[in-house]
This record gives structure tokens, sequence and C-alpha cells, in this order.
């Protein structure tokens, strides 16, 4: 496959190279806190270590790839993927309420059928009012009036989850407050502050993933245990490498759900891909704790509306890139240093 992109234009020929790798970094998806040792409060590696050669190599990978995907938005081309997105999609997207609907059902379901579960898995809870509610937000799918009261429900989990746990574990869970006002605003029928819906959903995803990103930068040491149990994963690079090409993908991947039509749309069928590929990997753990943010990659994926690109965005792309890398970083990392007394380099 590298082949053939050598011979396609340069354009094409990044975001294909960029892609295959993606594919390759699937397992990368599963996440670690579900199936390894983990301290929220430990020493993360310094950013010294972090903004390595490597890591500037991956960044600028990421712009490239990123920069000819806008780039190639505007051309007959880029018109002509849109067009077979919406072909495809066409489906998901006029049935796009109830499948969102039966997918939270699902969820909610089954992880009051795990037992002891608040939101996914490492979030435990002994309370018996937690089930109630758990199934609660699953009745409330049954009507579109009802969504509200159901979001009410995720709004309420949420909040006895940064009780329990604290604002910095949560941080990795946003989408499910993105979950929950696409529940409000769909069951209402309105928009927040001129944002659709979906929008609101797509932006959540985004910072969810991005956090995520950051993380597997700043404890790579989090996923040795599965690159023991599963040395296949690091595809024969170092397990430090690996990690930090696999939080580049996911970083510039998620900064794509903030991005232009075609640039999100291709950018959430590729982590749909890679999520739905750990699930062959990790499980039925796996299956359940990404069910909704797989659904909100098909949702972002069939959507046909929104903005459409302008030939600047391309430009200003890099510059929003970094501050975005830069802001991530940041809060990660002086957050982390405020609540826990770790050093940030």
């Amino acid at each position: 496959m590298l082949r053939l992109a050598r011979r396609l234009p340069f354009a094409t020929a990044i975001p294909l190279s960029f892609a295959i790798y993606a594919s390759l970094c699937g397992t990368a998806s599963a996440h670690v806190k579900w199936f390894c040792a983990y301290d929220v409060a430990g020493q993360p590696d310094g950013l010294e270590n972090v903004l390595c050669l490597d890591f500037e190599f991956l960044t600028g990978l990421s712009i490239l790839a990123l920069m000819a995907g806008s780039l190639l938005e505007g051309t007959p081309v880029g018109m002509a993927v849109l067009q077979a997105l919406d072909r495809a999609t066409v489906l998901i997207r006029n049935n796009l309420e109830t499948i969102f609907r039966c997918s939270v059902a699902f969820f909610f379901i089954a992880i009051w059928g795990l037992g002891g579960v608040l939101l996914t898995p490492e979030l435990k809870t002994s309370s018996p009012l937690i089930g109630a509610i758990q199934l609660g937000i699953a009745a409330g799918m049954v009507s579109r009036r009802t969504m509200p009261l159901s979001a009410l429900g995720i709004f309420t989990l949420y909040g006895v989850a940064v009780w329990n746990y604290g604002v910095f574990h949560l941080a990795d869970y946003p989408v499910f407050l993105g979950v929950a006002a696409y529940l409000a605003l769909t069951g209402l029928q309105k928009n927040f502050f001129g944002a659709r819906p979906i929008d609101v959903l797509r932006w959540t995803a985004g910072i969810t993933l991005m956090w995520a990103s950051v993380e597997k930068w700043a404890y790579p040491e989090w996923s040795y245990p599965l690159f023991i149990a599963k040395p296949e994963m690091s595809m024969g690079f170092t397990p430090d490498f690996f990690m930090r090409a696999a939080g580049a993908v996911e970083f510039a991947l998620a900064f794509a759900l903030i991005w232009t039509p075609l640039v999100r749309r291709v950018g959430a069928a590729m982590l749909a891909a890679m999520f739905i590929s750990a699930v062959f990997e990790f499980g039925k753990i796996d299956l359940i704790g990404h069910t909704l943010i797989v659904v909100a990659l098909f949702a972002i994926l069939a959507d046909d509306g929104g903005r459409q690109s302008r030939l600047r965005d391309s430009w200003i792309l890099p510059f929003s890139y970094a501050a975005a890398l830069a802001l991530f970083l940041a809060v990660y990392y002086v957050g982390h240093a405020e609540l826990f007394g770790t050093a940030i380099l």
C-alpha cells in the first residue's frame, strides 16, 4: 500500500500513509485504565521527555496529513468524496435519533448488568441508587419527551463520579456531557447558542480524545503490561515510541473532529475503525465502554451539515493545531501539578 501511496499526488499520499499507520494503531485505542493498573496522582513523564525529536517529527507529520486533507476538500476530488460519504451514510443520517436512543439504552442497561459501575469500568460504586438511575436513563429513550430527563440522569452520574474520583479523572470523559447535551437538545428540539446538538457532541468527543492522547504521552508505562501480554501490539517499535505515535495519531484525528466537513468525517471514520478493531483484542468490556463514543463518531461521519470549508481554513490549520496541542499539554501538566504537586518538566 505504501508503494501505491508513492504513485499518488503528494496531497493524496500524505493522508493515505497517515491512514495506513492509524489503522495499524487500532489496538492502542483500548482505554488502558480499564485493563491495567494506573495512578492518576502519579508523576507523569516530564515535558522534557515528551517533547523529544520523535514527538516533533510525529507532530509535523500530523499537520501535513491534516493540511493535505483540508486542501483536498475544496477540489473536485474532495467534493466527490463528500458526496460518496453522503450516499454511504444516508441510512445512518435518516435514522440517527433512533440509533442514538437505542445505543444509549443498550449502554446503560449493559453497565447496569455489569454491576457496581458508574459510567465506565474503572469508576466503581456500591450504591443501589446508581443502578436505578441507569435503568431510568435507558427507559427514557423510549420517547423523545423523556430524553431530557435521561440527560439529567447522565449529568447526575457524571457529577457523582466527579465527587468520588475527582475532576482530573473525569476530564477523561467529557463525551458523556456531550451525549447528555445531545439528548436534551434533541428532545427539546433546541440548539445550544446556535450550535446544533451534533456539533456539541462532536466538540466533546474531540476534547475527550485529545485529552486521552496527552495521557498516552504522560503515562506510557500504564500500557506496558499490555505490550508484555500482547507483544505484537507494538509492531516491532519500542513501547515508548509506539505510545508517542499512538498519541499523535489519536490527537490528530481528534483535532480533525472540530475542523471542516471532509476532514472531520474522514477522521471520524478512522477513529471508529480504530475503536472497533480494539474490540476484537479486548472483548466485551471494551465494546460496552466505547459504545457511546463509537456511535458519536458514526453520527459525525454521517453529518452532512455545518459550515462548509473555506480556503483560509487550510492555512490557519497549522496554527490552530499547534495552539490546541500547546493548550492541552499546558492544561494537563499545570492542572496535574496544581492538584497533585507533581513536576511539570
